[in-house]
């Protein structure tokens, strides 16, 4: 009899030790999503809103077409104008990996405006919803 009241004890605080390790684990990190595609889908989140929606004059000959579903594993946001969405992209905003690599180029990024898009896509690429 002795031995099985050793050999639940035993069980018993190998329970409870799994238990308190359980507990003790540490929590997932918080924080947005890094991989490309979530990336990408917050900056095209914040660009329809800060650039668009609100009616920003920097931006107001421009539309925004997002191809977000990438097949290349480079999900995008394009500015192009908004009278001709077929013509060249002025600006192309990629994400790659996780966590991301983001690249914007295109001639937007020469015009004075150029700081302000890399601020913006920055912020709104790291979780921060903030229009400026």
């Amino acid at each position: 009899m002795r031995a099985y009241v050793t050999i639940a004890n035993a069980a018993l605080l190998a329970a409870l030790a799994a238990m308190a390790a359980a507990c003790q684990s540490t929590p997932a990190p918080s924080g947005p999503n890094r991989a490309a595609l979530p990336t990408m889908e917050r900056v095209a989140l914040g660009a329809n809103a800060c650039w668009f929606k609100s009616g920003d004059p920097a931006f107001a000959a421009y539309k925004l077409a997002p191809e977000l579903n990438s097949f290349s594993g480079r999900p995008r946001i394009l500015l192009v104008h908004k009278g001709s969405p077929e013509s060249r992209p002025l600006l192309v905003v990629q994400a790659e990996g996780s966590p991301a690599r983001l690249q914007a180029f295109g001639p937007v990024m020469s015009e004075p405006v150029a700081g302000r898009i890399a601020a913006d896509v920055n912020r709104w690429s790291a979780g921060n919803k903030a229009c400026n």
